[in-house]
Parts: C-alpha cells; structure tokens; sequence
C-alpha cells in the first residue's frame, strides 16, 4: 500500500488515535492496553490484506511490542504514588517470564481460534467478577505463599502472552479474588505488564520468524508500522490514565474496567461466529 495513499493515512490516523486511547487505558487501569490493541490491529491488518492465519498472531506480538513504553510509563507512574506492590511483583518476575516464554512457543503453532477463545474467557470473566462487585468468588483474604503463588505468577504470563495482552486483567482478577484493593491491584498489573511485554515481543518474534505470510515491515510476529504509530500517543497519555485512576472511587473503578472488557469480548465472540 502506497504510505502516502488516503487509505495509509486513514489507517495511520486511526493507529495514533487508539495509540492516545491505549495509554489513558494503561494508566486507568493499570493494564498494557492490549484489550485494545489487538482488536484494532486485528482491523487494520485485515485492511492491509494480511492473510488470516497470520492475521491474529501478528497483532498479538504486534501488540506486546508497543505494550513495553506502554508499560513502563504506567508502572512508574503508580510507583511514585506509593501504590505498587514491589514485594509481589519480585516474587512473580521469574514465573511471569517463564509463562510469557510457554505462550509464545505455542504461538507459532496454534490456530487464531485458539487466541481467541482465550481472550473471550479470561477477560469476560473479569468483566462479570467486576461489574457484579460480588465477593462470593473471593478465594482467601489474602494471596498464598510459596509455589502456588509462583503457578499464579506463571499462569499470568501463560495467558497475557497468548492474548497480547500485559497481565493487568488477569493479575486485577488474581489479586481481587484474594482480597486486595483494587487501586493496589491497578497498579502493581501495571509492573507486571513490564515483565511480560519484554520477553513476549521477543518470543513472538522468534515464534513468527521466516512466516511467508507476514507483511514486509514484520520481524516475526510484529509489526514495525504498528509499533511506530503506536507509542508516540500511548507515552504521552499514559500519565493521565493514572491521574484519572487515582480520582476515582474504588467501585467506579471496577465498574469502569469491568464494563470495558465487556464491549472487548463481545467485539471478539461477534469475530468468532461471523468469521
């Protein structure tokens, strides 16, 4: 597609406007934005006639690569608020990695069903915990010890990398179910998408590399293009997402998160019965 054609600059303008999006949502939520990322890389690959089978995978990795600044920024931010659980975030850096590792293996044989179904369920099991605010699901009053809090740790990077996303939904459920705050929850999940982002671009692009399907700007499973249109936008709103996160009440906060992963997963059942 010609870079100066009214279709590129369409696609690009929408890149950097979900670019702006994602960083209010990475800081808002404490997630990477990958919720949102994926579906509207997904639309914009399928404009650019990137075939099916690769389709859903590139946006993954795509999305795990613009997660990093993303991240990072976020992270930082909540940090210097006081609100990040650095204790946690050391006991699940090694799982983390390890699970992030594991998904991007299976990446590069699984179908986009596969990913799909994936997002589906994790994150709308998310959406009801939080809309419903019940405390029937709560497991214990606080998070385990010793292995089982390391399969958790790995269990979140297994999932985030096969989703493309930076932890911060499954991380939120892990903690809430366990009884921490959800300001708290936020913005550690916002740590944790430091640790997944990193080794997950990179065993995507591992995982997609010499793929005869990828478009030409690809390494792997990740789009040069997309990342570069991406961060810009996402660095700079990231720090009102946190702003905006810190002044709202516990509740309006989970309703908020829980109600957007709702639209998500719709967006992706709606992709998986009409495909």
């Amino acid at each position: 597609m010609d870079l100066l054609s009214p279709d590129f600059l369409l696609i690009a303008a929408t890149l950097l406007l979900a670019g702006a999006l994602t960083g209010i949502l990475a800081g808002l939520f404490g997630v990477g934005g990958g919720a949102l990322i994926v579906p509207v890389l997904y639309e914009v690959f399928g404009a650019l006639d990137v075939p099916d089978e690769t389709r859903m995978a590139l946006a993954v990795g795509t999305s795990l690569a613009i997660i990093i600044p993303t991240s990072v920024r976020s992270w930082l931010s909540h940090r210097a608020r006081g609100a990040v659980d650095d204790v946690l975030l050391r006991a699940w850096a090694v799982p983390i990695v390890l699970g992030v590792l594991a998904g991007a293996l299976i990446a590069r044989y699984a179908p986009a069903l596969v990913f799909q179904i994936v997002f589906v369920l994790v994150a709308g099991i998310n959406a009801i915990k939080l809309i419903s605010g019940t405390k029937v699901w709560d497991l214990a009053p606080d998070l385990p010890t010793g292995p089982l809090l390391r399969i958790y740790g790995g269990l979140i990077g297994f999932l985030a990398s096969l989703m493309g996303i930076g932890g911060g939904q499954i991380s939120n459920i892990i903690m809430s179910l366990h009884g921490r705050p959800i300001h708290q929850a936020v913005a550690t999940s916002a740590g944790i998408g430091v640790l997944i982002s990193v080794p997950g671009a990179i065993g995507y692009i591992l995982a997609g590399w010499g793929n005869p399907g990828l478009p030409p700007d690809a390494v792997g499973f990740v789009s040069l293009i997309g990342v570069c249109l991406f961060v810009p936008t996402t660095i700079l709103t990231a720090n009102l997402g946190v702003r905006m996160a810190h002044g709202l009440s516990a509740r309006s906060l989970e309703l908020a998160f829980g109600i957007f992963l709702a639209i998500v997963c719709l967006r992706f059942v709606y992709v998986m019965f009409s495909g």
